[in-house]
């Protein structure tokens, strides 16, 4: 294969090949900007020769194969395939590429398993172990497991998870191989992303409110910084609509009208509407109003407005004036 073309230009010579019936209908499940940077790439296509065009035909071929094999097998039922088929080096050398375009993560096993069983077989591993397998699972999962582990050990895997950048192939493959012999490496030899602040908001907004207020108050004594980032990424301005008409009617009262008028100067529709939909018409009117003669207001005005509002929101909460719906579960009987 020419290692000129990048991935753009295959495409587009493997459209080219495919002929305009076929290309045709693989636009219609393409986004508009993929279809206009494909056509700017077709475009641009001068001549293609016989083996440009072959080993690119052959290239895709491979890639769906290895793709199907992984969908019906796993990785493991991929590489057994392929390297049977093509030998070891190409079977690699697709597999590196496939896992890294389709995000192929570890811990394939964990994601399948009973959320109780997977607890009681992580519940006496180290903490940096369970917050290396919980980065990789569904929030919904992870927080589940967290909130089954003793009080002590839930503060040090939230922490780890937290400051968790970067994770070396080698150690993710160490531990796959002690937790499951049924995954294998990921081929990848840069280092992996995972964890983060965001992982863990995602993590303690999918658990129940008594697990995430224990974890972020113990948290607190130990990293109070921490604890105020993660509280910020946890309920966002756009998130006021997840309030019923009750509590924010109880945020109206506790927030000044000034910060209400520059928050709404930038929020959205849907926000707008709801909060319009909860005071008098004479306050709506005075907002709208003031909103309108305001003039331009600087982004970072704007975003401190809604986060005093969001503080609002997150010390009623806390205080149990309101609640904020996380879905079904949190469902209140009257």
């Amino acid at each position: 294969m020419p290692t000129s073309l990048t991935g753009k230009e295959k495409a587009a010579v493997l459209l080219i090949a495919l002929g305009k019936e076929m290309s045709s209908k693989i636009f219609k499940h393409l986004k508009d900007d993929e279809i206009e940077q494909l056509t700017l790439d077709i475009t641009n296509v001068r001549r293609v020769d016989s083996e440009t065009r072959d080993s690119v035909i052959s290239e895709f071929y491979d890639e769906c194969m290895a793709q199907n094999y992984i969908s019906e097998g796993g990785l493991d039922y991929a590489r057994e395939l392929l390297e049977q088929a093509m030998g070891t080096e190409k079977a690699l050398s697709i597999l590196t590429k496939l896992t890294s375009s389709l995000q192929v993560r570890p811990f394939d096993f964990a994601r399948k398993a009973d959320p109780n069983q997977l607890t009681n077989f992580l519940q006496n591993e180290h903490p940096q172990t369970i917050a290396l397998v919980c980065a990789y699972l569904e929030p919904s999962m992870s927080s589940a497991i967290i909130s089954k582990l003793p009080a002590d050990k839930q503060i040090e895997v939230v922490e780890r998870i937290a400051l968790m950048d970067r994770t070396s192939p080698e150690y993710v493959r160490e531990i796959e191989r002690i937790l499951d012999k049924k995954l294998s490496s990921m081929g990848m030899d840069d280092f992996t992303v995972i964890g983060g602040i965001q992982s863990i908001v995602d993590i303690l907004n999918a658990s129940d409110r008594s697990t995430e207020r224990n974890v972020l108050e113990s948290l607190e004594t130990r990293n109070s910084d921490l604890v105020d980032e993660i509280r910020r990424k946890m309920f966002v301005f756009e998130d006021v609509v997840k309030l019923d008409k009750r509590a924010i009617q109880r945020v109206l009262r506790d927030i000044d009208n000034a910060d209400l008028t520059v928050a709404l100067k930038n929020a959205t529709e849907e926000v707008t509407k709801l909060i319009f939909e909860n005071m008098s018409t004479r306050l709506r009117d005075m907002i709208k109003e003031d909103i309108e003669f305001m003039g331009p207001v600087r982004v970072r005005d704007v975003e401190e407005a809604q986060q005093k509002i969001v503080n609002v929101i997150r010390r009623l909460q806390d205080t149990g004036e309101i609640i904020v719906s996380r879905g079904a579960e949190d469902e209140v009987i009257g």
